[in-house]
């Protein structure tokens, strides 16, 4: 089945699901709507998946992990064998994201999807696409095609967790070099100036910035990515990672998934699965605002509103992971709480300003 014919299934949410956790949420015993996002996040999950009755007790994160070949420009603080490093480390709890992934009980989930190195690392899913993409600034990061399969990874790995019982994924990545594809991609479709949308990445000095936004500029203006197609923007400025997390978004929607937004990085590729599937928006959950200086404009651009300011830039997934606890506790009232008659309370009553 084609890509284009995957998205063809895409439904729309469930309203009467929606409107069924609305109702539950307005017979529980305290004001009306006084949860706030967690309310109304819970009510786009019970429409997504067709139940009020939610669960989310099984969760994971989903880490793509691949090298970006803008590498060799001096775009970034430390070289390419670190994505090889961390991603090894995915598999044996010692990152920043598998600590909280305990602290959440999220199951992770690394992917090579483009690591520059042969790995044969027992727990990392092997679904190479190329080692590593190529250097934008000289020739497109990767071709047309290896960008759709790389999709098609992303979206695979959704039907294949949930399939295992996973009820919301929260995506991740790891890829030196991933902020300077992700500003690229940013800069291109949001038609904004790329020293706008840059920022310093995981910490560059002065001289390192001014390479990486000039390389940035060289890559848009070698590629020429065209701005109306998404897909032509992702394989000529973008990187495999966010290949696979553009797939997760819309695995997300085709499967009934809620999928979790990140920071900077997932969400450029969310904002290329919104252009290339407006109806994806459905199965997509804001977590925070990145750090990074086009994390508000781009959740703007979005039309997300995160739940969480913390000044997170770490990535791997941190983000996204921390949404998880927030969500258990708006669970807990939805589920756990009295309703007016139990707590002989009158009932709220909605009233119209």
């Amino acid at each position: 089945m084609t890509l284009e014919e995957q998205i063809a299934k895409i439904e729309p949410p469930d309203q009467a699901a929606a409107e069924a956790a609305q109702k539950h949420w307005d017979s529980i015993a305290k004001p009306l709507g006084s949860l706030g996002k967690l309310e109304s996040e819970i009510i786009r999950i019970a429409a997504l998946i067709g139940n009020e009755n939610v669960n989310l007790s099984r969760r994971a994160v989903l880490i793509f992990c691949a090298d970006n070949g803008v590498v060799a420009q001096g775009v970034t603080q430390s070289g390419s064998e670190v994505t090889a490093t961390v991603s090894e480390n995915f598999t044996t709890g010692k990152t920043s994201v598998c600590a909280m992934a305990r602290a959440t009980r999220t199951e992770i989930v690394p992917v090579d999807i483009g690591i520059e190195r042969e790995m044969h690392v027992p727990g990392l899913i092997d679904r190479k696409i190329r080692f590593g993409t190529a250097d934008m600034t000289k020739e497109p990061a990767m071709t047309r095609e290896e960008a759709i399969r790389a999709i098609q990874i992303g979206i695979d790995m959704v039907k294949e967790l949930a399939q295992k019982g996973i009820r919301i994924i929260a995506t991740g990545e790891m890829g030196i070099g991933n902020t300077t594809t992700s500003s690229a991609v940013v800069s291109v479709l949001m038609n904004k100036p790329v020293e706008e949308v840059t920022g310093r990445g995981a910490g560059l000095d002065s001289a390192g910035f001014r390479r990486k936004i000039a390389a940035i500029k060289r890559a848009i203006e070698i590629n020429r990515p065209n701005p109306e197609d998404p897909l032509d923007v992702l394989c000529k400025v973008g990187g495999l990672d966010i290949a696979g997390i553009v797939g997760a978004f819309l695995g997300g929607a085709i499967y009934r998934v809620p999928v979790v937004i990140d920071g900077f990085i997932s969400g450029a590729a969310a904002l290329i699965a919104l252009r290339l599937c407006p109806e994806a928006r459905c199965a997509m959950f804001s977590s925070h605002i990145s750090a990074e200086p086009a994390g508000q404009m781009m959740m703007e651009e979005l039309g997300f509103s995160p739940i969480i300011h913390a000044g997170m830039c770490l990535g791997e997934g941190t983000g996204a992971v921390s949404l998880f606890p927030l969500l258990d506790m708006g669970l807990a009232v939805y589920h756990e709480m009295s309703n007016f008659e139990e707590a002989r309370i009158e009932t709220y009553t909605h009233f119209e300003d």
